[in-house]
C-alpha cells in the first residue's frame, strides 16, 4: 500500500486543523524529481505536506501599507533644504500666456512648478475686451475669461499660482532664488515671462474706457472698428505701423502727435503721408477721452497755442510704446538697448537654467498666441536641461 493510502486510511488526530494539509511543492520537472519536504527524501516518494504550524485566518484585514516619510530637498542638488512649499524644480515668474503655458507643460512633466503671478495677474489680456484671433474660439472670448482658462488648466495639473510681485532675484548660484512679500522661493530652473506693459497717456478717462473704444493693440482690436473714424496717438514707427494697419478697417485714421516732427523712420512717414485714409495732426495732444459707456470723442489741445477743441471720434489707439517688465532682472540678465531681455538659442539666457519667454523679449509680434508658443518652448527646454543635470527624469513625448 502506498504512503498516500496509509495517510488516507488513518490520519492522526490534530488539535488544530492545518488548512494547508495535503499541499506539496514540486521543484522538479516531473514525478521522478519530486522531493519530500518532511526530511524523508526519496526520488520516488510523494512529497509530504508543508505544515505552517498554525491556522491562517482569512477574515483578518491586511495591514495598511507603510508610507515613506517625506523630507529632504525637492528635485535638484542637495542644498541642505528640507522639503517645503517654496522649493521647486521650476519657478515661473509671470502669468500671461507665456507664463501659464509654460506652467501647463512643466506641470505635465512633473516639475512641480510655482508661478509667481504678480499682484495684477494675467498679462495684457486682462485689459482686453474681445479676443477674436486666438485659435479655438470661433465666437471670440473676453481677455480675462481666456486668462482664467489658462490659469485653471495650469492649476489642474498641479501648478501653484501665487499672486505676488517679485521684488528681487538672485540668479548667481543654484538653487536660484526669488523674493516676494518677504518670502524666499528657490528653484532649480527659472522661466522669466514677465511680459511688457503698454505705455498709456495717464488720463482717468482713458483708463475708464479701456476695452470700450480705447486700445493699445491694433492687431488685436482693429477688426472691431470697421467703418469707424478713429485716432492713433504716437510719433514712432509703432504708431505709424498701427495707423497704416487700421486703414484696413476704419473709414479714416487720425494720426495725432504732440510734436512738430515724427521720430519714426522716413519710409514709414512717407507711407502715412501718402495714404488717403490717414490724416496727420502734429502739435496735437489728447487731454481727455469723451464718452460714457464707449468712446464718443476726444478733447484735443494744440501744443503750440494751447487752443482746445472737441472732435467726434469712435476709437482711440495709444501707440506711444511699451515698457518691458525687466527692472528686477537688469543686474542679472542681459538687456538690449530698449530694455528687453536678450535670448540665446530660442529661449535661453546667459545663465544656464534660466529661460525667457514671451513679450519680455519679443518686441516684434506681441501676440498672445506667440507668447504661448514661447512658453511651451521654454518649458520643454527647461525640462530637457533639468534632465541633463540629473534633476528630473526623462519624459516621453506623451508627457507633453
Amino acid at each position: 500500500m502506498s504512503d498516500d493510502a496509509k495517510r488516507d486510511d488513518g490520519p492522526a488526530e490534530k488539535a488544530t486543523p492545518d488548512p494547508f494539509e495535503g499541499l506539496s511543492i514540486d521543484f522538479g520537472g516531473g514525478p521522478t524529481d519530486a522531493v519530500s519536504l518532511n526530511g524523508n527524501g526519496g526520488a520516488t516518494a510523494s512529497p509530504a505536506p508543508i505544515s505552517f504550524g498554525a491556522p491562517i485566518s482569512f477574515d483578518t484585514p491586511p495591514a495598511a501599507p507603510v508610507r515613506p516619510k517625506t523630507g529632504g530637498p525637492v528635485g535638484g542638488p542637495d542644498d541642505g533644504a528640507e522639503r517645503d512649499e517654496n522649493r521647486t524644480k521650476m519657478l515661473i515668474i509671470g502669468s500671461g500666456p507665456a507664463g501659464l503655458t509654460a506652467a501647463i507643460y512643466a506641470a505635465r512633466a512633473n516639475l512641480e512648478p510655482i508661478v509667481l503671478a504678480g499682484i495684477v495677474p494675467g498679462g495684457q489680456l486682462m485689459i482686453t475686451s474681445d479676443v477674436e484671433n486666438y485659435p479655438g474660439f470661433p465666437d471670440g472670448i473676453l481677455g480675462p475669461e481666456l486668462m482664467a482658462k489658462f490659469r485653471a488648466q495650469a492649476e489642474r495639473f498641479g501648478t501653484r499660482v501665487i499672486d505676488v510681485d517679485v521684488e528681487r532675484v538672485d540668479l548667481s548660484t543654484r538653487p536660484f532664488r526669488a523674493w516676494a512679500r518677504g518670502i524666499e522661493y528657490r528653484a532649480d530652473a527659472v522661466i522669466v515671462a514677465t511680459g511688457a506693459s503698454a505705455l498709456w497717456l495717464g488720463l482717468e478717462s482713458e483708463t475708464r474706457l479701456r476695452g470700450r473704444g480705447v486700445s493699445a493693440c491694433a492687431t488685436c482690436d482693429g477688426f472691431f472698428f470697421r467703418d469707424k473714424e478713429i485716432a492713433v496717438v504716437g510719433g514712432g514707427d509703432t504708431a505709424l505701423e498701427e495707423a497704416t494697419y487700421l486703414t484696413r478697417f476704419a473709414t479714416k485714421v487720425h494720426l495725432l502727435h504732440r510734436r512738430e516732427s515724427f521720430r519714426a523712420s522716413k519710409i514709414m512717414i512717407d507711407r502715412a503721408i501718402a495714404h488717403p485714409k490717414i490724416e496727420i495732426h502734429t502739435n496735437t495732444a489728447v487731454d481727455e477721452v469723451l464718452g460714457g459707456a464707449k468712446v464718443e470723442g476726444l478733447r484735443l489741445r494744440d501744443t503750440a497755442t494751447d487752443a482746445v477743441r472737441d472732435v467726434p471720434m469712435e476709437g482711440l489707439f495709444v501707440a506711444i510704446g511699451y515698457r518691458p517688465n525687466t527692472d528686477v532682472f537688469k543686474d542679472e540678465l542681459e538687456v538690449d538697448e530698449k530694455g528687453y531681455l536678450v535670448v540665446r538659442d530660442e529661449t535661453g539666457s546667459k545663465i544656464e537654467g534660466v529661460f525667457i519667454a514671451g513679450d519680455v523679449h519679443d518686441h516684434r509680434y506681441r501676440q498672445a498666441v506667440t507668447a504661448a508658443a514661447d512658453g511651451c518652448k521654454a518649458a520643454i527646454d527647461a525640462e530637457r536641461w533639468l534632465e541633463s543635470e540629473g534633476i528630473s527624469e526623462a519624459t516621453t513625448a506623451g508627457a507633453w
